[in-house]
């Protein structure tokens, strides 16, 4: 009888009755990892005194990796690896000053049995923000247990309270009262009729997301099972990067020129230079107009009614960024595409719904709030962003803490001071993107907003909506917040209603806010109540947060 050869497994060490472990997920790309290094190595350090002063120990449970001069989890293996010499029971810290990959240590943190804590610095510059707001959402859509903080400095009382409460008991949580359940809300006959009207519309209708590969940069929040989906009346067209180009790659130079002379004519600044990896150039415009037009056909090949574009690591290495092309497409004032004999107008009239990063939670509400303000003759160009960061306004010009919603990619001009006229387009830093592409730049124009955002919790679809309104605010003031984010991008000066800077991140389950305007507040209003109806009617558990403008609660 052959002997069977069992695998060793070897102990993993114990942690010490005061020790807490600390891991931090980084990029996939090195240059990032390099480049953000210092700034999570400050915040380790600022985080690992706190914790002393606590009278506990914080040790890194992987270590600073000389040749690639960066101490992140850089990939799904490598996060498997430090999990599985790990003490599974130990107290553990996921610290995050950059953007991060979140499954790179999702695999681990699953069958983490332990206390978890999720942190983060106030800071916009990478940003940790974002990427813990990210493996939030994703631990949320797993069902794992986690608590959360974050901190600009990590020594003022509230901080150190709260730190001290979760090394001692595990746990930690926030104050939700800005939250209503739609339950206990009043919504008038004409705008859940209208609401009804619509799921009702979708679901026997029926509508298709073109979704050009899953998974951007390890987003598991921003998958939509497509059980959950499907009863919305929404369905998957999975379509490839690789197609996209190579439809890029079947777009006549002529095309490309007739697109690059529309935005010169509608007034569009393109910040060029000669050298194509320091500058934005010609060439990378050009063949972003390739991709728009390619991105149009495939959709109208496929008949979808929105899209996604992977837009990281899938196209990265074969052309320039998507940013213009996302922007653009979500617009619906936009340079005209034809089919490729040239006899049909593709979607004449309207905007093509583009949700950035592939996240589908924002596809599904990027296309229910098109259809919503078409419905009640209000603006219908919408725009996820990155909760990228906030912070008083130092100006004087406002008394309310003004959030800094800022994405790359998807933002419409009509979101823009100025429209085209007041867009810009600079080059994609080339950490990110080798080959460049510019973005569209612009500040966002003051007016009033619905925010909104669809997660999974629970085994199920449910959305946050809240009132809120952007906010103008001097030029200097605007530029120190770019510098303080990424200059390069669109930037909104968002006002949450009746949401405080903390309670926001407590119950926000994204990286993304989806945003649009209205025309007056009391639009505004009507359509959070419309997007409540029409979500419910749908299937989904919905919550309003927040108030009106004027402070009253829905």
């Amino acid at each position: 009888m052959a002997a069977y050869k069992f695998p060793r497994l070897s102990k993993t060490p114990k942690v010490g009755k005061k020790q807490v472990l600390m891991v931090a997920s980084g990029d996939l790309r090195l240059s990032a990892n390099q480049v953000c290094w210092p700034a999570q190595h400050e915040m380790e350090q600022a985080l690992s005194r706190a914790v002393a002063d606590s009278g506990y120990q914080l040790v890194r449970a992987h270590p600073y990796k000389r040749n690639e001069k960066h101490g992140f989890i850089a990939s799904q293996v490598e996060g498997m690896k430090v999990f599985a010499g790990m003490d599974p029971k130990a107290p553990l810290i996921v610290a995050e000053a950059v953007w991060q990959y979140s499954h790179h240590v999702l695999a681990g943190l699953l069958s983490h049995q332990g206390p978890i804590l999720t942190c983060a610095n106030w800071s916009g510059q990478w940003p940790g923000l974002v990427g813990m707001l990210n493996l939030n959402g994703s631990l949320t859509k797993a069902g794992k247990k986690y608590s959360t903080l974050w901190s600009e400095d990590f020594s003022s009382k509230e901080f150190r309270a709260s730190l001290q409460r979760w090394l001692k008991t595990g746990t930690v949580t926030h104050p939700m009262k800005h939250v209503t359940p739609l339950s206990k809300v009043r919504v008038p006959g004409r705008e859940r009729a209208l609401g009804e009207d619509l799921a009702e519309q979708l679901r026997r209708e029926k509508a298709i997301m073109g979704v050009f590969d899953e998974g951007c940069m390890g987003m598991y929040n921003a998958i939509i099972p497509d059980e959950m989906l499907n009863p919305t009346g929404v369905y998957k067209e999975r379509l490839s990067q690789s197609a996209l180009y190579y439809e890029t790659t079947q777009v006549s130079d002529r095309e490309a020129r007739e697109v690059r002379k529309w935005y010169a004519r509608k007034g569009m600044t393109f910040v060029t230079g000669p050298d194509e990896k320091k500058h934005l150039t010609e060439k990378q415009i050009l063949t972003q107009c390739k991709m728009y037009i390619a991105a149009m056909r495939i959709a109208d090949d496929f008949g979808c009614h929105t899209i996604g574009i992977q837009y990281q690591q899938g196209l990265k290495d074969l052309l320039p960024a998507s940013d213009l092309v996302e922007g653009t497409l979500n617009n619906v004032d936009r340079p005209p595409v034809y089919s490729r004999d040239g006899k049909r107008l593709l979607y004449p009239g309207e905007a093509l719904p583009h949700f950035n990063e592939v996240d589908e939670c924002c596809g599904l509400d990027c296309l229910m709030t098109y259809r919503i303000h078409r419905a009640m003759g209000q603006p219908p160009e919408n725009t996820l962003h990155d909760v990228r960061w906030g912070d008083w306004d130092r100006s004087g010009t406002v008394d309310d803490y003004v959030w800094v919603f800022l994405i790359s990619g998807s933002v419409p001009p009509a979101h823009l001071i100025g429209g085209w006229k007041g867009a810009s387009s600079e080059r994609q830093p080339s950490m990110f993107f080798r080959l460049g592409g510019g973005t569209i730049k612009g500040v966002s124009k003051p007016g009033e907003i619905v925010w909104s955002r669809v997660f999974i919790e629970d085994g199920k679809l449910k959305i946050d909506i809240g009132r809120g309104g952007v906010v103008r605010l001097p030029k200097k003031e605007t530029e120190r917040r770019w510098e303080a984010t990424c200059s390069q991008w669109p930037i909104m000066h968002g006002v949450t209603y009746g949401v405080s800077r903390d309670e926001f991140m407590a119950k926000h389950k994204a990286n993304h806010i989806q945003v649009v305007y209205a025309r007056d507040a009391k639009s505004a209003d009507n359509a959070v109540l419309v997007k409540a109806a029409m979500a419910a009617a749908l299937g989904m558990e919905v919550n309003l947060c927040g108030t009106r403008k004027d402070g009253k609660k829905w």
